[in-house]
């Protein structure tokens, strides 16, 4: 493989392993934030099950968590059935089925984050707020999402290093497709398993450096959260 070829597949891989964790994120957003304040409001742990099941990817072997989503995706299951008369296509070795493994792996990695993000807004401003008349929306809006937004934005930066750097999931459900499924952590295995070293040695370095980057900001957004409590 010559060098043009080679920084063809890397910048390919890399494209589609950030539009993955783009767009994983974006919709760990949407889902986490609501489910994070809804199992907040539990006060009397009802909710327990669903919070446990939440947290499982976390224990569970990615490859165990792809086993199962390649079986639901599958056209002989109603999941992919669906899916496939709808749009032609299986949902397994796709790219929209890396995204539904990839937001199901990394949920835990944005909602515990946000719960705690949620749990540290002062309760006294929402009540002051309430008894000035805010609704639940205005309340939210405008105290609790600006107030949590250190921690939001953590987990959100948090989850999507999580998705850069998934192997057993996307591996299992989306096999090494080029430009389909073929993310930056496939191809530095694929590239380990050629013995083409100078080629694993560029994916590990990108995404070793990316992965140091991202922590680097969360650990800075807890250790300024720290130092405004402590002021």
């Amino acid at each position: 493989m010559n060098f043009e070829s080679q920084t063809h597949g890397l910048m390919e891989a890399f494209g589609l392993t950030i539009q993955l964790a783009l767009t994983t994120t974006t919709l760990l957003l949407v889902i986490g934030i609501p489910l994070a304040l809804w199992l907040n409001h539990d006060r009397r742990g009802r909710k327990i099950w669903i919070e446990t099941l939440i947290t499982l990817p976390i224990v569970l072997p990615p490859t165990v968590i792809g086993f199962y989503l390649l079986i639901l995706f599958s056209p002989h299951h109603p999941i992919g059935s669906i899916w496939f008369q709808t749009t032609g296509k299986t949902l397994a070795f796709s790219f929209p089925g890396l995204v539904i493994g990839s937001v199901i792996y990394s949920l835990p990695f944005a909602v515990q984050p946000f719960q705690t993000a949620f749990r540290n807004v002062p309760l006294d401003c929402m009540e002051v707020a309430e008894t000035l008349g805010a609704s639940r929306w205005q309340r939210f809006w405008n105290i609790e999402l600006p107030l949590a937004r250190r921690g939001i934005m953590g987990g959100a930066t948090l989850s999507f290093a999580h998705t850069m750097g998934e192997f057993g999931v996307v591996l299992m459900l989306g096999g090494s497709i080029p430009g389909a499924t073929r993310v930056a952590s496939i191809a530095l295995y694929d590239e380990v398993q050629q013995l083409n070293y100078p080629a694993a040695h560029a994916y590990a370095a990108v995404l070793l450096l990316g992965s140091f980057a991202l922590l680097s900001v969360v650990n800075w957004l807890n250790r300024r959260h720290l130092i405004e409590d402590k002021n």
